[in-house]
């Protein structure tokens, strides 16, 4: 990014007075240029990423991009690419891949009327309590069940920190 950055700059400002600005050293900058223009003075692991990226899209393309890191170092392994997780992790943090999250997320189950008056805080957001039920309070919940949902409210005692009532 820096490195096109200074191409798309250094016939007004020249490549140093920019590195200067910028977090690069000329050198960095010359490296990178030597590189672009022979790819067999790159590193063996830069060489090796570079080979491996179109692997790793093309195995996490062709299962939907589902895939996390796990299938497709296994995916990688059983076609015969000797290749470490870690190695498979970076390089899809790298690109910005990333598989499918299992699971749910917060699913809101209220919307409230903004037309309606609210329940006015009886204790100011102060769960607190000095002695048994001098403060309880409620929620109301749903659990899923095979078929549908249950919805379940509870009464909890603040000062003990037990559930003193629940209906289903």
């Amino acid at each position: 990014l820096m490195v096109a950055f200074i191409d798309d700059h250094r016939s007004e400002y020249g490549v140093e007075p920019i590195c200067r600005v910028l977090p690069i050293a000329p050198s960095t900058y010359y490296t990178r240029k030597a590189i672009e223009a022979e790819p067999e003075r790159a590193s063996d692991r830069a060489r090796r990423d570079a080979a491996l990226r179109p692997e790793i899209r093309r195995v996490w393309q062709e299962n939907f991009s589902v895939y996390g890191v796990r299938k497709v170092w296994r995916q990688l392994r059983r076609e015969g690419a000797p290749v470490a997780r870690c190695t498979v992790a970076r390089l899809m943090r790298e690109m910005g891949l990333r598989g499918a999250i299992r699971g749910r997320g917060f699913k809101v189950t209220t919307q409230p009327d903004e037309c309606l008056d609210r329940p006015r805080d009886l204790v100011d957001r102060d769960f607190s309590a000095r002695r048994p039920n001098e403060l309880w309070v409620s929620d109301l919940t749903y659990v899923r069940t095979g078929s549908s949902f249950a919805y379940v409210a509870f009464v909890i005692d603040v000062f003990a920190r037990r559930i003193v009532g629940w209906q289903v």
